[in-house]
C-alpha cells in the first residue's frame, strides 16, 4: 500500500465519524421489542398475566387494524416513513466530525475546528481593536463566521477584518478549504 492510499485513509477516519452509536440504538431498540414480544409469549405460555398486551390480542389487534380510524392510520404510516427516511438518511450520508486537515504533502495532519475557531477570533479582534471576549466564531464544514461586536463610539472596518481572517485561513491550507465571512453588531457593547 503507498503512502499516499495509506494518508488519504487516516484522513478519511479523521474527519469522518462512523455511524456506529445510531447502528447500536436501532439494535438495542429491536432487542427490547424482541425481548418484550419473548417475555410476553413465556407470561402466556406460564398462564400469567401479561406485562402489556398477551401474544393473542397482539395478533387480534394488528389484524383488526383496517377497522382503525383512518386518520389514525394515516398518522401511525407517516411516523413510520419519518423513522425510515431519518434511518436511511443517517445510514447514507457519511458522518462529519468537527474537524480539518491542513494539506501536507508529508504527513496528515488534522485540526481541530475549535482551535482555528479561536486563532480566527484573536486575529480577528487584534485588527477590529475589539476586545476578545466581544469576537465569537463558528465555523461549518464550508464556512467560517466571524461575530464581532465593537465598542461603542469605536467603528470596526468590516473590510479589514474581512481580509485579515482570509489571509489567516489562506495560510493554513485547510482541506476543506473554508470559506469566510465576518458580521459586526448594529449595536455596540458599552466601553471596555
Amino acid at each position: 500500500m503507498s503512502l499516499t492510499a495509506t494518508y488519504a485513509r487516516v484522513s478519511r477516519r479523521e474527519l469522518h465519524s462512523s455511524r456506529s452509536a445510531a447502528a447500536i440504538a436501532v439494535a438495542v431498540a429491536i432487542m427490547l421489542v424482541c425481548g418484550w414480544i419473548g417475555t410476553e409469549i413465556v407470561l402466556h405460555l406460564l398462564n400469567e398475566p401479561a406485562v402489556l398486551a398477551a401474544p393473542a390480542n397482539l395478533a387480534e389487534g394488528l389484524a383488526s387494524a383496517s377497522t382503525a380510524p383512518v386518520g389514525w392510520l394515516a398518522g401511525l404510516a407517516v411516523g413510520c416513513a419519518l423513522v425510515g427516511l431519518v434511518l436511511v438518511a443517517v445510514a447514507v450520508t457519511p458522518g462529519r466530525r468537527a474537524r480539518h486537515l491542513i494539506k501536507s504533502e508529508r504527513t496528515v495532519t488534522v485540526v481541530d475546528d475549535e482551535v482555528i475557531a479561536s486563532a480566527l477570533a484573536g486575529r480577528a479582534a487584534r485588527v477590529g481593536g475589539i476586545d476578545p471576549d466581544s469576537t465569537r466564531v463558528s465555523i461549518s464544514r464550508k464556512l467560517a463566521t466571524v461575530h464581532l461586536v465593537p465598542t461603542s463610539g469605536r467603528p470596526v472596518h468590516q473590510d479589514t477584518v474581512l481580509d485579515a481572517v482570509r489571509g489567516q485561513l489562506d495560510g493554513l491550507h485547510l482541506q476543506p478549504p473554508l470559506r469566510s465571512r465576518v458580521v459586526v453588531a448594529l449595536g455596540g457593547k458599552v466601553g471596555a
